[in-house]
């Protein structure tokens, strides 16, 4: 039974991830261009899609792509708004998205390690 509610629930995030990116395609055609905003959306979608196949595939969910996920959004809302941005929110985002560069240099070198060390 939990197995079905996992497989039913990640099938709509799954969809649900593929209709926004549709949607939002669908936004920056009618528009006529695409702004690094719009760019930047797709990649959150694109990486939320592939942590759901991911998760599809072998069972385990990714952190490095939710770190990728957040460093992406940071990255979004730093370039979107940082006219509007006091200089102290500007050094903490940034700060935060060194902060999370720095925890997937951690987690690739500790799993490469753990692989060595494995074999």
């Amino acid at each position: 039974m939990v197995e079905v509610f996992h497989v039913v629930g990640l099938f709509v995030i799954g969809a649900t991830v593929v209709w926004s990116g549709v949607v939002a395609y669908m936004e920056m055609i009618n528009h006529g261009h695409a702004s690094l905003k719009d760019i930047l959306l797709l990649f959150i979608y694109l990486e939320l899609g592939a942590m759901v196949g991911i998760y599809f595939k072998t069972r385990r969910l990714p952190v490095q792509f939710l770190i990728y996920i957040a460093i992406t959004a940071l990255t979004r809302m730093l370039t979107i708004d940082i006219k509007g941005m006091p200089d102290k929110t500007i050094l903490t985002v940034t700060g935060a998205i060194l902060m999370l560069t720095l925890a997937i240099l951690i987690l690739r070198y500790t799993n490469t390690k753990l692989k060595e060390d494995n074999e």
